[in-house]
């Protein structure tokens, strides 16, 4: 598949702790320390308690496929996906080194961290998960 020209992030007070931790190949999720609920995206407040008590945490990074959208005419062919990830909250993400047929709501998906900005930020992105990443 063809590369793609990735946009380059913007990281905000709030989400420089999240592409700090990309950059080292890490997930990390903004969690509420007083209702124990993740979220996405990061912010400064709990959306669901509105507690100012939230803080990084390491995340898994799994998720399952919520909803999709395969763009065919863009040059080069990309997936917009809604994904589910294990921890709860619903993330937009790109799916990459994947077959884009194989692609189904359901499917098991895990972060890759190998998408590079043309300055060199990492931006993490998904593939489908295998048999042989389960095992």
């Amino acid at each position: 598949m063809a590369h793609r020209n990735m946009i380059e992030p913007e990281p905000t007070e709030d989400s420089a702790p999240f592409w700090a931790a990309a950059n080292e190949g890490r997930f990390l999720l903004r969690v509420c320390a007083d209702c124990g609920v993740a979220h996405w995206y990061p912010r400064s407040h709990c959306p669901f308690c509105s507690s100012r008590n939230v803080e990084w945490r390491e995340a898994s990074g799994k998720g399952t496929i919520y909803s999709y959208t395969l763009m065919r005419k863009a040059k080069p062919p990309y997936v917009l996906t809604y994904v589910t990830l294990d921890e709860g909250p619903k993330m937009l993400v790109n799916i990459v080194d994947s077959d884009f047929d194989a692609i189904t709501i359901g499917a098991r998906v895990h972060a890759t961290f190998g998408e590079k900005t043309a300055s060199g930020r990492t931006v993490p992105m998904f593939t489908l998960t295998t048999a042989e990443d389960r095992a």
